[in-house]
């Protein structure tokens, strides 16, 4: 019988598991903490299963959370696994019937007080309507006065309107070209990355240093950046990242585990 966080005999606990799957992926714990946001102490103290500088159980399953996913793990396993390990399961609070019978009887037996906002919206909506229907009866009285009698009254002629596909003004549909990716317009630097080969992290920065995306891309998923000057990325298990650089098929970003940066410019990558 396991008492406390004890891991189970048949798995690891929450933080030998996110210690050994940071590990495998090549990160180290600053990387770690520069994609989670969670201090480095923090990140250490959960690998050896000490949530209590988390600040909270809410807190510590959120770390745990953030933690799977920077290394590539479903995160709702372990944060399963640390409720069971540590007792934090939420009770489930109901409200109680007498309560529900007390405020019937209160909003019962309080007066109903006259809504005079919404007498008020009805009386300046009947003066409205009465001063427009008015003005258009006179109006109409008024043309039928000054016309010649040879002038018949026209209607109310209604323009028809032109739509792009009347027009033949739908622009055509872009061909598709031999690039994964189109090319960047000019002076400008377009960067695409895609999880082809499994999960990899991903941080990228604009030339300002403005964070532009910080988190797992699973596989299969894709993400696409444009800036005038420069575009920097952090990329862990680099080996499933196919990048693709203003245009043109770059191949994988690096081998399988590895962690690697690159920066790209309007000038990348180089013609010929």
């Amino acid at each position: 019988m396991s008492i406390g966080n004890s891991p189970s005999d048949d798995r690891p606990s929450v933080g030998r598991a996110l210690a050994q799957a940071r590990l495998d992926s090549g990160l180290t714990v600053d990387e770690v903490s520069t994609v989670t946001r969670v201090r480095v102490p923090i990140v250490q103290a959960i690998e050896q299963d000490d949530f209590s500088r988390c600040g909270g159980d809410v807190y510590a399953r959120g770390h745990v959370r953030s933690f799977a996913r920077a290394v590539g793990l479903d995160p709702e396993p372990l944060v399963d696994q640390y409720a069971a390990e540590h007792g934090t399961a939420t009770a489930t609070v109901t409200v109680p019937p007498v309560y529900q019978a007390d405020r019937g009887k209160i909003r019962s037996t309080e007066p109903r007080r006259p809504n005079w906002t919404a007498a008020m919206i009805a009386a300046i909506v009947a003066v409205i309507g009465f001063v427009g229907y008015t003005a258009f009866s006179g109006g109409g009285d008024g043309g039928k006065s000054t016309a010649g009698s040879s002038t018949t009254p026209t209607a109310g002629r209604t323009t028809p309107s032109h739509t792009p596909q009347s027009n033949g003004g739908v622009p055509k549909a872009p061909q598709p070209t031999n690039s994964a990716i189109a090319a960047a317009p000019p002076g400008k630097v377009t960067v695409k990355v895609t999880a082809a080969g499994g999960t990899s992290w991903i941080q990228a920065t604009d030339s300002n240093g403005k964070q532009l995306y910080q988190d797992s891309l699973r596989k299969g998923q894709s993400m696409t950046w444009t800036d005038d000057k420069k575009i920097k990325l952090v990329i862990g298990n680099a080996g499933a990242v196919q990048m693709f650089v203003n245009g043109k098929d770059l191949g994988a970003a690096g081998n399988d585990g590895q962690v690697v940066r690159l920066t790209y410019t309007p000038g990348d990558p180089t013609q010929g």
